[in-house]
């Protein structure tokens, strides 16, 4: 099969011909029609998970996958050969990856593709979709709220926008004026920052008596968390949690992106329902990934797909 892959740590992504992967225990072998760009792709590509997590080379990058099951190992569930699903590639080693025909991944991160949901976007949606959702669920805004959301522009606060907008949450995002504040306030925003610029002057200036919630995607989450109501939430996406947030009187929460079968489903049934939409910025072939991933780590609005098919 063709693969990107890298043969070592740091290694510039190339194209590979590699055999199919077999299905193990509790594992979909997937036809790989679709996928996306995510900032773990970069880091894994860059060399800096090495000490962090085992590496198997050549390791194929790619979290993200949509697709039809081709085979099913041992104890995989209800999905199917013929099913077409969507899911991430979550395994404790690095070796296996969605940028390529096929892949091998564990049933409990994959669901069925609903009727009516393309390819393309429920390509797009895993990991970044769930890490946004993780966050929503932990900070739980409630209608007529202010939620804060530092680093809306990339894929996982696009997400989070529309996830908060939509349970009534009044949303300030971090974005440039000009194309990205427009871009996020067509996802949901009500006001928008300059992330070039004081965050929390800017936010306070809005919000004098204090904000409710924070998305911590980017920025100083210190700085941010002062920001917030006594009693107000945080969930950060980088690392932030109560430890951290010590002496402050807010609910802090350390999220990561857990993709499982109910949350996949959750984020598709959303997609159907009209109440989120997946930021498609660019499209690129397997064989553009290496392009894909500089283009991502140079800054991107939304999300990058990569077509397998």
């Amino acid at each position: 099969m063709k693969a990107i892959a890298i043969d070592d740590y740091g290694a510039q992504p190339a194209l590979h011909d590699l055999p199919v992967p077999e299905p193990g225990e509790g594992e979909l072998l997937v036809r790989v029609r679709a996928s996306s760009v995510n900032g773990f792709d970069v880091a894994v590509a860059g060399g800096y998970l090495k000490g962090m997590m085992e590496h198997h080379f050549p390791v194929v990058l790619g979290k993200d996958f949509a697709g039809t099951v081709e085979a099913a190992g041992p104890g995989a569930g209800p999905l199917e050969v013929g099913d077409t699903v969507l899911g991430v590639v979550m395994k404790p080693v690095l070796g296996d990856g969605a940028f390529g025909e096929y892949v091998t991944a564990l049933a409990a991160y994959a669901a069925r593709v609903p009727d009516g949901l393309d390819l393309a976007v429920a390509g797009a949606l895993g990991l970044a979709g769930t890490a946004a959702l993780n966050a929503i669920d932990a900070i739980g805004p409630q209608p007529g709220e202010t939620v804060l959301v530092s680093g809306a522009t990339g894929g996982v606060g696009a997400f989070a926008v529309q996830l908060a907008a939509a349970r009534g949450a009044q949303v300030i995002a971090t974005a440039q004026p000009g194309a990205d504040e427009a871009y996020i306030r067509g996802l949901g925003a009500h006001d928008t920052v300059d992330y070039t610029v004081d965050i929390p002057a800017a936010v306070a200036a809005l919000r004098p008596d204090g904000i409710h919630a924070v998305v911590h995607l980017a920025g100083d989450g210190l700085e941010l968390a002062d920001l917030l109501v006594a009693g107000g939430r945080f969930a950060s996406t980088l690392g932030l949690g109560g430890d951290q947030l010590e002496g402050r009187a807010v609910q802090a929460t350390s999220v990561m992106a857990l993709p499982g079968t109910q949350a996949l489903e959750r984020l598709a049934a959303e997609v159907l329902a009209g109440r989120l939409t997946v930021p498609i910025q660019q499209a690129y072939p397997l064989v553009e990934v290496p392009r894909a991933l500089a283009d991502f780590a140079a800054g991107t609005r939304g999300k990058l797909a990569i077509s397998v098919a």
